[in-house]
């Protein structure tokens, strides 16, 4: 532990982690940036934490610990009324790909990108594929994953790469233009994925010009539903049928 306080943002360490803030810092450097209590306890737990900085107290032992004042911690943290801790963090190794893979094709909102993470995590699905979407790592998902974000295994790669090098998945999209229902159809193959698209366009036609299987959501009164909210019943309806 260092013992003086950092009261300047130009210190080295704060720059630096205050880069983290930008993706292209995030890919460089295979690390990403946590605020507050839960998070870090959580990313404790799976041996990520490399460094803590702290405004009053710290009581986490094994990893670097740096005091630093209110000022800096408000440099360091994106929330308005912060907790007063953050915390440098590795990114998790890539798993092995699981039976169950959610992909997102251009989704935008962090939100969105937080709450099927979750979804993910508690229906079963333990990977999610993503491409031209927003960084699993930026600080409004992670916020909005409570935690989920190390529960499922996350990786940035080519959807149609994907398609192309496992054939041995039975592979779904969202299209609102398709004849099909999700509760008329049989899902039975052990492994699957379901592509969900952008919030405005949904999944790109050369995507669904890729898949064979596409499906849309029976709904009365409207047309459409959020891509987190739609995701996550399409999640929840599959987990029902024990795939």
């Amino acid at each position: 532990m260092n013992e003086t306080i950092i009261t300047s943002k130009a210190n080295p360490l704060i720059k630096e982690a205050v880069k983290l803030k930008q993706k292209k810092y995030r890919s460089l450097m295979g690390k990403f940036i946590l605020d507050g209590y839960h998070l870090v306890n959580e990313a404790l737990i799976k041996g990520l934490v490399e460094r803590v900085f702290y405004v009053e107290s710290c009581e986490i032992e094994g990893v670097e610990k740096y005091q630093v004042s209110a000022i800096v911690m408000e440099s360091l943290s994106d929330v308005v009324q912060n907790q007063g801790i953050v915390a440098i963090c590795k990114k998790p190794e890539k798993m092995e790909i699981g039976n169950k893979v959610l992909i997102l094709d251009n989704v935008q909102d962090p939100g969105n990108i937080g709450t099927l993470i979750r979804s993910c995590a508690a229906f079963g699905f333990d990977t999610i594929i993503a491409e031209n979407s927003v960084d699993f790592y930026n600080d409004k998902v992670i916020r909005s994953t409570q935690g989920a974000l190390f529960k499922v295994n996350l990786i940035s790669s080519e959807i149609m790469g994907f398609i192309d090098n496992h054939p041995d998945f039975d592979i779904y999209a969202t299209d609102l233009k398709s004849q099909r229902y999700l509760d008329e159809m049989k899902i039975t193959a052990k492994k699957i994925a379901i592509i969900l698209g952008n919030e405005g366009s949904g999944v790109s036609q050369e995507i669904l010009d890729k898949v064979n299987n596409s499906f849309k959501l029976k709904m009365s009164n409207m047309e459409s539903l959020n891509v987190g909210v739609a995701g996550s019943i399409i999640l929840y309806e599959l987990s029902k049928r024990s795939l």
